[in-house]
């Protein structure tokens, strides 16, 4: 009842834009004459679903919102390129002027992050009435940021009016960078505000960043009466609906992929595990990857914004440490168990119930057929680094499932290190890999805990490594925009 609660009326429509065909939301209060129009515009790995709750706070104010998915994200098919997206954007605009249905001074663009940097660069060029930049992207390598982390290289000119929100909690170089660009600007119609208690990512859920905008835009359009507040149901209701799969989750695995029929593996390896010999092994394998990666990317035809990144660096990964450890994996490859295809049931079944709820309630996860046709190449991609993880951490049979499940972390905490070391001394320029930190932290968690319950179940390392590459694969297919 939360999470399906439309306190809004909502359209979505397929706008042609400058080449794209960009599939748009239209927010607007229900039973109340629009005032003016905004154009709300995603971040980067973000869609038009996710934004529902800024949207809202423009709706309150008897607005007409529209929120394009950008190219390659959510529903709008590729290439994404910050180009592309930034050219798809403005003809977007130019194109809903040119029909009448915005005014361009009646008319505030916004957006988040990526969108926010769109909305400034856009709005410099075409006449609106404001701007509401909501954590901009960096656009200066100044403040710690490398120009190869940067989407774009340079600002340009800003619009007349506009306003920038941080949040207090981002990293002092996204402020210092937001700042920057109203301090440049030297106009008296210009406003900066920082949120207290905000982060990057909580900011397009934050009351307090709504308030600001609707007092900014009602002063900019000279709005008369106090707008309400949307409503964070939806997202309680979101989180809600995920909790109760994740209760059910554990369970059903063991429902599904029990009944093993044999315990070879278990006597064969004992129940040893060699963490301070292993954990070496994958840090070491994990920073020779990463520099070889800054000169060779074997998987970039796959099309995937920074995924084709990812995808290189645990194939390869995988490759040298399943090839340090070659006698285990013949064993295990030698060793047919039937409880395979039922863990790659298992792993199906689950992904697509989580990506089903997630696209009804919060965020548009349901794979289009562009995504759908990658996914066989990022499994494969992912399987090798899956089997290597497996064969190290040996049989769940040690004696303490919770340090098997610990070590299995640290693993892939060294290894992520690892992307964090090529993005910051290395200049990899991979800055997805970090952005996104928190959500792979969160699938690591339960992927991983998926993954002992499958091994426990089956005692199959390769029954338990295609299960844990097909949720990764199925993950990085929602996260990174298609090029």
């Amino acid at each position: 009842m939360l999470a399906f609660s439309k306190p809004y009326g909502e359209k979505t429509y397929v706008i042609p834009a400058g080449g794209c065909r960009l599939e748009t939301a239209i927010f607007e209060k229900k039973g109340a004459a629009p005032q003016a129009t905004v154009v709300l515009f995603p971040g980067l790995v973000a869609n038009k679903k996710v934004m529902a709750f800024l949207a809202g706070g423009f709706a309150e104010q008897n607005l007409r919102v529209y929120v394009p998915d950008l190219p390659g994200h959510g529903h709008s098919p590729g290439p994404f390129s910050p180009q592309r997206a930034e050219d798809c954007a403005e003809a977007l605009l130019s194109g809903l002027v040119s029909r009448g249905m915005a005014d361009p001074d009646r008319t505030i663009l916004a957006g988040h992050s990526l969108g926010a940097a769109i909305g400034l660069r856009v709005g410099a060029r075409v006449p609106v009435a404001g701007v509401v930049a909501i954590s901009p992207a960096p656009m200066r390598a100044v403040h710690g940021v490398q120009p190869e982390m940067l989407l774009y290289q340079d600002p340009g000119p800003m619009p007349q009016r506009f306003l920038v929100l941080s949040g207090g909690l981002e990293p002092e170089s996204m402020r210092a960078s937001a700042a920057d660009l109203v301090a440049s600007s030297k106009n008296d119609l210009v406003q900066y505000l920082v949120i207290p208690g905000a982060t990057h990512a909580s900011l397009i859920f934050s009351r307090r960043a709504v308030r600001a905008f609707q007092d900014w835009t009602a002063k900019t359009l000279q709005l008369k009466g106090t707008p309400g507040m949307p409503s964070l149901g939806e997202l309680y209701g979101a989180l809600a609906g995920f909790a109760g799969l994740l209760l059910l989750a554990s369970p059903f695995l063991r429902e599904i992929t029990g009944n093993k029929q044999t315990g070879e593996e278990e006597t064969a390896r004992g129940n040893s595990f060699a963490w301070l010999r292993i954990l070496p092994e994958f840090a070491l394998g994990a920073i020779l990857i990463v520099m070889l990666l800054r000169f060779w990317n074997p998987l970039h035809a796959i099309g995937l914004y920074e995924g084709d990144y990812l995808a290189s660096f645990l194939l390869l990964l995988g490759v040298v440490l399943a090839s340090l450890h070659w006698r285990s994996l013949r064993e295990q490859l030698s060793r047919w168990n039937s409880r395979l295809l039922v863990a790659i049931l298992a792993a199906l079944i689950l992904f697509l119930l989580f990506s089903a709820w997630l696209e009804l309630s919060i965020y548009e996860a349901w794979l289009t057929p562009a995504k759908w046709a990658r996914f066989p190449v990022l499994l494969l991609a992912f399987l090798p680094y899956h089997l290597a993880e497996e064969i190290c951490l040996g049989p769940a049979a040690n004696p303490s499932a919770w340090r098997r499940f610990v070590a299995g972390l640290s693993l892939r905490a060294v290894t992520w290190l690892a992307l964090v070391i090529g993005l910051l001394y290395f200049h990899s320029g991979e800055i997805l890999m970090v952005l996104l930190l928190p959500y792979f932290a969160l699938l690591h968690l339960l992927e991983r805990r998926g993954m002992d319950i499958v091994r426990q179940e089956t005692g199959s390392a390769a029954a338990t490594a295609v299960f844990g590459a097909i949720l990764l694969a199925g993950f990085c297919l929602v996260i990174f925009p298609v090029t």
